[in-house]
């Protein structure tokens, strides 16, 4: 008869911030570990990764603006996901801790990363967004297509498209994984499809600013992902100095639900090789840089 393990306390919380709010979960005691969703879905993607890490680490998950049970977000009021997720360090006095994104995850935790490195004791980009690497034209033209139907046809089929996009082809074979995804996309209020989002332009992408990620790196990518994301992982290995690089074996786009084992074995070395983190203290909220306003187009 199989033994139930424990599960670790969780506490529940929302941070308002002007226009917005986020809400989030933590989970466990230890070195921090904060964790980002893909574009579309939202926290409860990292399940499998959260009850794995909580016996030794602090895990720290979020819906980003505008995403899950974070709701819309004011489009009146400028804002980037890397300030947000300082931001939400900040209200956790968080000083340090080691960021994991995947996907449209992968580029807030980058962009977080090279606003305040001194913030981030490493970094795991999975299947993660590298702006400046051109997306394979079938992907392209799939996301354009989620636009095309929210603003022609409603929200409902832009989110229907968005689950039929070849990010997700592999999913799409496991049925747990692909009902988890119809469930996270069903609560998108997709209002980057349909309205104004005025998040703001931090500066060079970070496709120019690799070098400067000096921090250890995981980056992995699935081995049946799209090729624009296989590429944009192989450029983040050959460009982070201290990037470790791993391609997960039969996994698309969504590494951390399709072959969780795997992932969290890659996880968990991962922040076993990283020293120490800093004492914890009450860290100063970081300032806003000159930047201005600007669309991206490929919000994954």
């Amino acid at each position: 008869m199989a033994v139930e393990q424990p599960r670790h306390a969780t506490t529940a919380g929302v941070l308002v911030l002007p226009g917005a709010r986020l809400a989030y979960e933590v989970t466990g005691a230890g070195a921090p570990v904060l964790l980002v969703h893909g574009f579309g879905l939202d926290m409860r993607m990292w399940d499998p990764q959260v009850e794995h890490l909580a016996g030794r680490f602090r895990v720290v998950r979020y819906d980003c603006r505008g995403f899950g049970a974070s709701g819309p977000f004011d489009p009146a009021h400028g804002y980037t996901h890397a300030d947000d997720l300082l931001a939400l360090l900040d209200h956790l006095s968080i000083g340090q801790a080691v960021l994991a994104g995947l996907s449209f995850g992968g580029r807030a935790v980058m962009q977080a990363a090279l606003a305040a490195p001194a913030r981030v004791r490493g970094l795991a980009l999975l299947d993660a967004v590298l702006d400046g690497v051109s997306w394979d034209p079938v992907s392209a033209e799939a996301l354009d297509e989620a636009s095309r139907q929210a603003r022609a046809r409603g929200v409902l089929a832009g989110r229907a498209a968005w689950l039929a996009h070849p990010l997700f082809a592999a999913a799409r074979q496991r049925p747990a994984v692909a009902s988890a995804l119809a469930a996270m996309v069903a609560g998108y209020p997709g209002q980057h499809w349909i309205s104004h989002d005025p998040h703001l332009d931090t500066g060079p992408r970070p496709l120019c600013a690799l070098g400067e990620l000096a921090m250890p790196v995981l980056v992995a990518v699935g081995e049946h992902d799209v090729p624009g994301f296989r590429e944009m992982s192989a450029v983040l290995a050959r460009g982070i100095p201290a990037a470790q690089y791993h391609v997960v074996p039969d996994a698309g786009h969504v590494i951390n639900m399709e072959q969780p084992g795997a992932v969290n074995a890659l996880l968990s070395r991962f922040l076993e090789q990283l020293g120490p983190p800093a004492p914890a203290r009450r860290a100063a909220p970081q300032p806003s840089t000159s930047r201005e306003e600007a669309r991206d187009d490929h919000h994954t």
